[in-house]
């Protein structure tokens, strides 16, 4: 059980990331699209053009939420995406849509790394940095209630409507909450002060800090440990963004299929099916994140429980390859839901893992580095894995893709001395 205080903040942090993630869309974004008459290839280059935006602004927006203050920067984030939410709603175009990700985007690069940085400043300041692991898996696991609850909604809207475009709409509203919700976070998790640079006026130094926040940013990299670490984090989760959405498209095949409700239209019997296994999905996912704690004191140290998660996610990635090439789609989707577990059995502890070794005054720069990292392996990876599934099918396409982190681990695994 965790030992830390449940105070007002932790419920804040929670209630955070649960509304975050009432991202409504997001059970069905894939599909949005493909009702749009957009290539896999096409849906590869928008994801690919939000990735190199974000990669584009990720360390300005970082060293802006560092030295301007975190808050300010939460709150753009959250006027970004309401704005992106907009375009998708209002101008069905797909060079509309790219705007929409350019934004979206831009709320990317603004909200990563940077309320991370404010939950591990807020653990630092009342001496409980020792608990970062499970502190963060509580508060992630509430992100994935939120996109539980998320998902049933998303999937009631689809339903009714019989389309997939008005999820967009009903997005805005919690968004507009998230950003009453960061507003109401206190002054002292702005900024972060390392020992003695903690006086008043240090913290008000503004863009005097610019150059030293890049500069030490830049150290990061030059500390071998610290490169791999970033690298291996990034990699991983840059496979699982770039394919987690392919999902849906398994779904929708799957529900088509079955001779279960019958009598209803083809987007309502896809609505039931993804409402229901996205919503038991992010329970698990939930459940598991916040025992990411607990699953990785199992081993010796840390670093085993890194790497069994990373060596797993590459084996279930091949799994789901397999599955869909053999035509057995339900166990492929099982396979998906085991690939999110194991993400989030995984993030808190490489979060952990990360800050450790990130001087607290560039936490916000040094995790928004790792997005960067993490957002141009996705740039790169999307629509050389949506021309995969449009020439060759999903299932060849899952295969290509497990071959680069299979063949990056001897490189970048986590060693005993790291």
């Amino acid at each position: 059980m965790a030992q830390f205080n449940k105070d007002l903040q932790y419920w804040k942090f929670s209630l955070y990331g649960f509304v975050k993630n009432l991202q409504f869309f997001d059970p069905f974004l894939i599909l949005f699209f493909r009702e749009m008459g957009i290539s896999f290839f096409q849906i590869g280059v928008l994801y690919s053009v939000r990735e190199i935006i974000t990669n584009i602004t990720e360390i300005p927006t970082g060293v802006l939420a560092d030295t301007l203050g975190r808050r300010s920067a939460m709150l753009f984030a959250f006027a970004s995406y309401i704005v992106s939410f907009a375009l998708f709603y209002l101008f069905p175009n797909y060079w509309v849509y790219i705007g929409a990700m350019m934004f979206f985007a831009l709320g990317e690069s603004f909200r990563s790394g940077t309320h991370k940085a404010m939950i591990m400043e807020y653990l630092k300041i009342h001496n409980m940095a020792d608990q970062k692991v499970a502190y963060y898996g509580h508060t992630r696991a509430w992100s994935q209630r939120g996109s539980a609850i998320s998902a049933l909604i998303a999937a009631l809207l689809v339903f009714f409507s019989g389309s997939y475009r008005s999820v967009f709409l009903w997005s805005i509203l919690p968004y507009l909450a998230g950003m009453i919700l960061i507003a109401s976070y206190p002054k002292e998790l702005d900024f972060s002060c390392d020992e003695e640079e903690c006086d008043e006026e240090q913290r008000k130094k503004g863009w005097k800090d610019v150059v030293t926040t890049i500069r030490n940013f830049i150290g990061l990299f030059t500390e071998p440990k610290v490169r791999r670490a970033l690298i291996n984090s990034s990699l991983f989760d840059g496979v699982f963004k770039t394919i987690k959405d392919y999902v849906q498209p398994i779904l929708k095949n799957l529900a088509l299929a079955l001779p279960l409700f019958t009598m209803l239209g083809g987007n309502q019997r896809v609505a039931i099916m993804s409402g229901v296994v996205y919503t038991i999905l992010y329970l698990l996912t939930s459940i598991a994140s916040s025992r990411a704690s607990r699953f990785h004191s199992m081993f010796s140290d840390r670093i085993t429980g890194l790497n069994i998660t990373y060596v797993s996610g590459v084996v279930v990635v091949v799994g789901i390859a397999f599955f869909l090439n053999v035509n057995i789609p339900a166990l492929a989707v099982l396979l998906f839901v085991i690939y999110y577990l194991l993400e989030n059995l995984r993030r808190p502890a490489t979060l952990g893992f990360l800050s450790d070794r990130i001087k607290g005054s560039v936490m916000a720069t040094g995790l928004s580095g790792e997005s960067q990292l993490k957002t141009l392996m996705i740039a790169v990876m999307s629509p050389l894995f949506g021309l995969a599934a449009d020439r060759f099918g999903i299932g060849p396409a899952m295969l290509l893709v497990a071959l680069i982190p299979a063949l990056m681990y001897p490189l970048i695994r986590f060693r005993t001395e790291a």
